[in-house]
């Protein structure tokens, strides 16, 4: 029998498998540099944002007042220099900046914020809806509402409203248990309604602090009220109609008194 020879073929050395001998020729993003993952191997692709300055926020610049009514126009000349002598001479304040300038020292707070909705032949309008409380902590209070399609424009709108607002409010002693002649509660017992709300507010003996819920318990500190009991009827989640009864029992103090 002839023994056959038999050849052994090799494989050519770098034609194995796709990627593999030769480089560069492997799987995408290795063997070559800055081939990678998006934001690797090359300085400035990491995510948007990193490595750049933080751009300032410019501070807001408020507007210098024109007076445009003649009682603006007294108030800036000097010939007004309070609050008082407005009201008792029956004028009708319509700027905001003249309270601003009798009053320098009233801090406003936001109390509530919503939205309403409705619908309409164009489709489904929204809107808000923000309630602003004004005062100095000293016997003066005042509250406004304010609608607009941005949250920031209502705001501001209840500010305005808030000051045109702004009423006295009686301070004194009326309890029996304190007797004091210091002004931290009210001189008597008062009552105020809106909407469905009814609102009693009483005083109270120096130190007992304020008995009520926590929107009506800013809303008399506002005023200047610290000792203070008070009772509420109706849908008191409301703040509209809660607010509205608030300011009306605190003007009773200075028309009754």
């Amino acid at each position: 029998m002839s023994q056959t020879s038999q050849t052994q073929t090799s494989k050519p050395t770098g034609q194995g498998r796709p990627g593999q001998g030769r480089p560069g020729q492997g799987r995408p993003g290795q063997g070559r540099p800055g081939q990678g993952r998006p934001g690797q191997g090359r300085p400035g692709q990491g995510r948007p944002g990193q490595g750049r300055p933080r751009r300032e926020r410019k501070p807001v610049e408020e507007k210098v007042w024109i007076p445009q009514t003649n009682l603006g126009k007294k108030v800036v000349s000097g010939e007004i220099n309070s609050m008082e002598e407005i009201l008792s001479n029956g004028l009708r304040i319509q700027e905001a900046g003249i309270v601003k300038k009798l009053l320098p020292d009233l801090n406003t707070e936001v109390i509530d914020v919503g939205i309403i909705q409705k619908m309409t032949p164009n489709g489904q309008s929204t809107r808000f809806k923000a309630l602003v409380a004004a005062g100095n902590e000293n016997g003066w209070l005042g509250i406004g509402m304010g609608k607009s399609k941005q949250m920031r424009i209502a705001i501001e709108k209840a500010n305005n409203a808030a000051y045109l607002s702004v009423s006295p409010v009686k301070l004194g002693c009326g309890s029996w248990e304190c007797r004091c002649d210091q002004q931290h509660s009210i001189p008597f017992k008062v009552r105020g309604r809106g909407g469905s709300v009814t609102i009693e507010i009483l005083p109270a003996p120096r130190g007992l602090g304020l008995v009520a819920g926590g929107k009506i318990r800013n809303l008399l500190k506002l005023a200047g009220i610290k000792d203070a009991w008070t009772t509420a009827k109706g849908s008191t989640a409301t703040m509209n109609s809660t607010s509205k009864a608030v300011l009306q029992c605190l003007r009773h103090t200075f028309s009754q008194g």
